[in-house]
């Protein structure tokens, strides 16, 4: 387990969101961190993905509190969530269980990006907890026999060293240039709040647990959104996901590559928002 940090800059940016913060204690013992949105809407569960902490989808949450209460998690060794032993689909599932329980989360909308969509698709495979729809935007469809996942782990611990140095706006810009500035800003701040034990396991289980032992059973609401540009969700994956899961909706955005949201907000936004309404 390796060290972690948030400076006095990440912590002021809580003072900006429009969300209050909860806390779930797991059957294991871990304490993980929540922002809720709150609201009457039906619930939404946002999973972020692999270097992704709750507060940098803040922006996605605002645009649908109109229309559903919005949940962000900060995963397990990610943000305020507790560093853990394990970060198998198996753990992070009994974690998404353990807040869907707490918390009361009935009629329940799970909504994951990247790693996180993995994670949705898999719990509600489990069917441990009722979930009535899932919105799965550009899951990693790597796995065994199926190729590598496109951005290799040095990559991500390169960013993680960045980060844990004292990383900028403009050295994040290098990486994540279409973002909008408000959003490296909370990368710079935040990716330090990361595991890299959680980060290296993680992109470990992109290519030995398969997405496909999973999306088949995937039935009823499910949507399967993808950048029409991303390297994560080919041709070849999207033509497999249609196979294998015909009964599923697949929705593509254009003018964005894997970090859906990030790439083209408008875009990706408006379709979500059509999908919950």
């Amino acid at each position: 387990m390796e060290s972690r940090y948030l400076a006095q800059t990440a912590l002021a940016d809580l003072a900006d969101i429009p969300a209050s913060s909860r806390w779930v204690r797991t059957p294991s013992s871990l304490a993980l961190h929540v922002l809720d949105y709150g609201g009457s809407g039906r619930p939404v569960l946002v999973l972020p993905g692999i270097t992704s902490p709750a507060i940098t989808m803040d922006f996605v949450a605002r645009r649908l509190t109109d229309l559903v209460r919005p949940i962000i998690v900060d995963i397990r060794g990610r943000g305020l969530s507790d560093s853990a032993d394990s970060y198998t689909l198996a753990d992070y599932a009994e974690d998404v269980e353990a807040i869907v329980t707490d918390l009361d989360l009935d009629d329940v909308t799970i909504m994951g990006h990247s790693m996180g969509a993995r994670i949705a698709a898999f719990t509600a495979a489990r069917k441990n907890v009722s979930v009535a729809s899932l919105i799965l935007v550009d899951p990693p469809m790597s796995g065994p026999d199926r190729g590598p996942y496109p951005t290799t782990l040095a990559v991500f611990l390169k960013q993680l060293g960045q980060a844990q140095r004292g990383t900028t706006v403009a050295e994040v810009a290098q990486s994540w240039p279409r973002w909008q500035e408000a959003e490296q800003r909370l990368r710079a701040h935040w990716l330090s709040s990361c595991d890299g034990y959680a980060i290296s396991a993680t992109h470990h289980g992109f290519e030995t647990e398969d997405f496909f032992d999973t999306w088949p059973k995937l039935i009823g609401d499910v949507v399967l959104v993808h950048g029409a540009e991303s390297p994560v969700v080919s041709a070849a994956d999207l033509a497999d996901a249609e196979r294998t899961n015909p009964g599923a909706k697949i929705v593509s955005i254009p003018d964005a590559g894997h970090m859906v949201f990030w790439d083209n907000p408008e875009g990706a936004l408006d379709a979500v928002r059509a999908l919950l309404q």
